[in-house]
């Protein structure tokens, strides 16, 4: 067994076993009180399946509900399913689902519904893909058995259909699931929450109840493994024009989370008697990156985009943003984060902060002074990153267009091919640590937004799948960060942890930089 299985390091271990599940007979619930949480931004997408956005993510992971899920330490853990069987070849899987799993409609959660939902999410999925080219066939054996048939060992099985990464294996109806690229428009999983679309306002706020049907197991909760046992009764998902006024709600107790605090509120809100402030550190903390446009534009020129590693400075980009030294990674050069297994300074000598030296550079390109469009999030922190990038391009001979919008509006604008040339945005350190599931290297050569490609990596993430043990996954992980920063998906502006703020009142809040509201007490 790989040492990285005792770490919370989520698809860098392969090979964890499936405990058989602990069944929690029905109970009713003593629910009470309502919790009123803002989150990062306003939840535009719900369909888990379609999107990569973590907003998406966190409301996925309130209403629905996956077969595996990962625990604190890393280990995948049966989540909706009772237990696994694997062939000695290792070629033939068979899952059972356990008793009393019910789709908020009221109707059984069976095998063709998984079967059905893991096809969807696969197809839109770097790992799920990964898991179909290795497939000979998937299907119901019963209403709560499937098997999945392989034509080559696939050892990272568990880890795909428990990762935590966007997109999520969540499991839906399959009547609901339209065909091809379309949305769901029905909103049922089977999750601890149920969605209420009568009360959904846009803009304004979204209403989750607590889900009288489902029965949680009976393992105490374990990041996002374990018994989710909801205790109020409603959890309302409120938006705010802006973190500063957010922040003044927190305060002022019209709110009861939220999920990421402005800087420079935290010596008041630290001073307030009813408030406290989660702390977070290892891979909760965040990776800050400007994603670039490979498919149009400047960047599509990969000598264009080599001089972008000379105009960061993560140190410039956290000053500029106020975070606290407590708080953040002075210097980090690994694309999988730092203080990770699979750290490593690999092909980063590029990246040293020159704005003169990137000014040469740039004359000795094809560049002819094309405006890069700049989408950034209005009021956010990543739109003062894209302000000290923004200086240092035209600084070195960019022309720079900052265009400013809402968060909904850059997830559409970046689906386009064209039309942009970068984005600042920043992830959780549990979907940046592997190139299994590090947005910008695991979806390389794939409709993702940015496009970035080289046939290198693509061979290489084969290589990491197959990899025998944690030193030949670290090895290989190297070879693919060489190649990355030769590549430039994106290029990092900084690792740091945003601490989120919550009311006194409210008690066994799971410390984690996923929001999750399932035993908390108001």
């Amino acid at each position: 067994m790989s040492d990285l299985h005792s770490t919370r390091r989520g698809l860098l271990a392969a090979g964890s076993l499936a405990l058989p599940a602990l069944l929690m007979t029905p109970r009713p619930a003593r629910a009470a009180g309502t919790v009123t949480a803002v989150l990062e931004s306003e939840v535009v997408i719900v369909d888990p399946h379609a999107t990569t956005a973590a907003i998406t993510r966190s409301f996925g992971y309130q209403v629905f509900d996956t077969l595996f899920a990962q625990d604190s330490k890393g280990a995948i853990r049966p989540q909706m399913v009772e237990g696994h069987t694997v062939s000695a070849d290792g070629l033939e899987w068979r899952f059972t689902l356990r008793d009393g799993l019910a789709f908020h409609d009221g109707a059984p959660v069976t095998a063709a519904d998984c079967v059905a939902s893991l096809r969807r999410w696969a197809s839109r999925d770097s790992l799920g893909r990964m898991l179909l080219a290795a497939m000979r066939e998937m299907r119901a054996e019963d209403a709560r058995s499937f098997s999945i048939a392989l034509k080559e060992p696939f050892p990272l099985m568990l880890e795909v259909l428990g990762k935590p990464n966007a997109p999520v294996p969540f499991i839906m109806p399959e009547r609901i699931l339209p065909a091809g690229e379309a949305r769901i428009t029905e909103i049922i999983g089977s999750g601890p929450f149920t969605f209420v679309r009568e009360a959904w306002r846009t803009g304004d706020r979204m209403v989750l109840r607590r889900n009288a049907r489902y029965v949680p197991r009976a393992e105490p909760p374990d990041f996002l493994a374990g018994g989710k046992v909801v205790k109020i009764d409603e959890l309302v998902l409120k938006t705010m024009p802006d973190d500063a006024t957010g922040a003044n709600a927190l305060s002022a107790g019209e709110i009861d989370y939220m999920q990421y605090l402005p800087f420079d509120f935290l010596a008041p809100l630290r001073r307030n008697r009813e408030v406290r402030l989660m702390g977070l550190k290892g891979i909760d903390m965040f990776q800050g990156n400007f994603r670039l446009n490979h498919a149009s534009g400047p960047f599509a020129d990969p000598a264009v985009r080599q001089v972008m590693w000379k105009l960061v400075d993560q140190k410039q980009v956290l000053d500029a943003i106020g975070i606290p030294a407590e708080f953040r990674q002075e210097n980090c050069p690994s694309f999988w984060m730092c203080d990770t297994p699979l750290e490593t300074a690999a092909g980063s000598e590029v990246a040293r902060f020159d704005v003169e030296g990137a000014k040469a550079a740039l004359a000795r390109t094809g560049y002819k002074g094309e405006p890069v469009i700049m989408l950034e999030v209005s009021a956010s922190i990543s739109q003062t990153a894209a302000h000290v990038l923004a200086e240092n391009m035209k600084k070195a001979g960019f022309t720079v267009d900052e265009q400013v919008m809402d968060w909904g509006t850059v997830l559409a604008r970046r689906a386009r091919p064209d039309g942009w040339g970068l984005f600042p945005v920043y992830a959780n350190g549990v979907d940046m640590i592997s190139p299994l599931n590090h947005f910008y290297v695991a979806n390389n050569c794939s409709d993702y937004p940015g496009r970035s490609c080289d046939g290198r990596i693509t061979t290489l993430l084969q290589d990491f799948v197959r990899a025998p043990d944690a030193a030949a996954r670290k090895g290989v992980a190297e070879q693919i960060q060489r190649a990355a920063y030769e590549l430039a998906p994106s290029i990092m502006w900084g690792q740091f942890s945003r601490p989120a703020g919550y009311r006194a009142r409210l008690k066994n809040l799971i410390p984690s930089s996923f929001p999750m509201f399932w035993q908390v007490e108001a």
